[in-house]
C-alpha cells in the first residue's frame, strides 16, 4: 500500500525553526519529484517547494525563499522540509506529495498524484 506520513510539524515561536520530514512506505521515493504544499483555513493551497528525484533542482515559492530548504535522502525514502525564521504566516497544514510523471508547473497542486495527510504547522508567540 501506498504511503507518504509527513511528520515534525508543532508549535513554535516567530523566528524558530522546524524541520518537516515525509516518509513513503509501500513504494520508493526515488524515481520521483516531491512537492510541499500548505493550505491554511480559508486559503487554498499553495505550492512551497519541490525537489527533483536526483535532488538535483529545487523550486521554492517567493514568501518562503531563503528561509526554507527542501532535500531528500533516497536511502532513507524520506524527503525534508527544514523552515527557518518562521513567520506567523507561515502557520498552515503542510502536505507532501509524489508526481508519478514529469511536472509541467510544480505550483499546480493537481499534477501530484499521492499525498500524505498532512502535519500541523503553527508559528505564534
Amino acid at each position: 500500500q501506498l504511503q507518504l506520513v509527513e511528520s515534525g510539524g508543532g508549535l513554535v515561536q516567530p523566528g524558530g525553526s522546524l524541520r518537516l520530514s515525509c516518509a513513503a512506505s509501500g513504494f520508493t521515493l526515488d524515481y520521483y519529484a516531491i512537492g510541499w504544499f500548505r493550505q491554511a483555513p480559508g486559503k487554498e493551497r499553495e505550492g512551497v517547494s519541490c525537489i527533483s528525484s536526483s535532488g538535483g533542482s529545487t523550486n521554492y515559492a517567493d514568501s518562503v525563499k531563503g528561509r526554507f530548504t527542501i532535500s531528500r535522502d533516497n536511502a532513507k525514502n524520506t524527503v525534508y522540509l527544514q523552515m527557518n525564521s518562521l513567520k506567523p504566516e507561515d502557520t498552515a497544514t503542510y502536505y507532501c506529495a509524489v508526481a508519478s510523471e514529469a511536472l509541467g508547473n510544480w505550483r499546480i497542486w493537481e499534477e501530484y498524484d499521492y499525498w500524505g495527510q498532512g502535519t500541523q504547522v503553527t508559528v505564534s508567540s
